[in-house]
Order: C-alpha cells, then structure tokens, then sequence
C-alpha cells in the first residue's frame, strides 16, 4: 500500500486554522448578502399577500396572468415569505389600469411589423400592523410580437433583453400570449425592486 507524506496532500495541516477561518466567514458574508436585499424592509414585516389584483379592462383572464406572476417571482425571491392574506404582515394590492395592444413599427409600406402588448397598472403595499400604505406607485410594462406566429423565427427581440429568437430560449410560445407574459413579469420585477429599495 503506498504511503503518504505530508507533500502528496494538496494543503498541510498548518492550514486548518486558515481554513476554519474561511468557512465562518463565508456564512457571514452570505448572511450579509441576503440582509442588504431584505434589511432594508421594515423589521416586523417578514411575510406578505397578493390577493387577486382588481382588472378594470376588458382583456379576459388579465387578472389571474398578474397575480400568478407576481405569486411566482416573489416566492422564487423569498425575500419576503407569501402566505394567506389574514396573517400576512403586508398586503401587495394591485389595479390594472390599461391594456393597449397596438402597432410599434411599420414596414416602408406602411404595414405593421410590430405590435406592442402593454400593460398598465397600480400597486400599492400596505402595512398590516400599522395600517400604514408602504408603497403606492404606478407600473407599466410591455412585450412584442409580430404576425409570422412562431416568435422563434420572427427576428424580434420580443422581451427586450437584447437576444433574438435562436440565441433566447424564452422565446417559445403563441406570440401575444408571450408578449403578454412578458409584461406582467417586468411589472413584477419592478414591484420587487421598488419594494427592496424604497425602505
């Protein structure tokens, strides 16, 4: 059986001290990463609600697209734990205001190129304990699509992240249907950011 000394390992016993050191360090480096997303929330509040936003359009359905994606982005944060709406530390209220689907651009011709699904809505955030409005602001976002109907090929950046059809995976699904997606999710990222960085 081959032997060992203390050259063949890649680090000496000398270094445990070093590495004991590191290992403390690096959890509290990533307790502190985390506190600058969330300390900046006021201390009592630790969970938050979003009940179904009120829809005053008359686009089908918008309602439950906006609730479920602002559901789906701040439970994938986890900066702030969503629970049911009678225990919630804070309620997220939203309105959707607007729906405008229209043309974007137009070809030399004059015909449509894009179109641009836009979404317009107010939130506010509000304070269960201290009955107390947090955050009430007005949010718009918007996605494009063409009229080819496979948004893969159609040569449209269609979420506006800078990537076209085969170099963005996103870029799969029913045209206005995606556009549509895409608009509720930067209103979502938005509430988030404002909510992490407005206290």
């Amino acid at each position: 059986m081959k032997k060992y000394t203390q050259s063949h390992f890649p680090f000496s016993i000398s270094h445990f001290p070093f590495i004991f050191f590191l290992l403390p360090l690096s959890f509290f480096l990533l307790s502190c990463m985390f506190y600058s997303m969330a300390g900046s929330i006021p201390p009592h509040i630790k969970s938050i609600a979003i009940p179904l936003v009120e829809n005053q359009t008359a686009e089908f359905a918008m309602a439950e697209t906006v609730t479920d994606n602002l559901l789906s982005i701040f439970t994938e944060e986890n900066i702030l734990r969503v629970t049911d709406e009678k225990i919630a530390d804070s309620i997220l209220k939203g309105i959707i205001l607007k729906v405008n689907d229209g043309p974007y651009t137009f070809s030399k011709e004059e015909a449509v190129t894009i179109y641009r699904f836009t979404v317009d809505m107010k939130i506010e955030w509000l304070d269960v304990a201290n009955d107390k409005v947090l955050l009430t602001k007005q949010y718009s976002g918007w996605g494009a699509y063409g009229l080819s109907g496979d948004i893969s090929t159609d040569g449209i950046d269609n979420d506006g992240d800078g990537a076209i059809d085969g170099d963005d995976i996103d870029e799969i699904g029913d045209p206005r249907e995606f556009a549509t997606r895409v608009a509720v999710e930067k209103i979502a990222e938005d509430v988030l950011d404002d909510i992490l960085t407005s206290w």
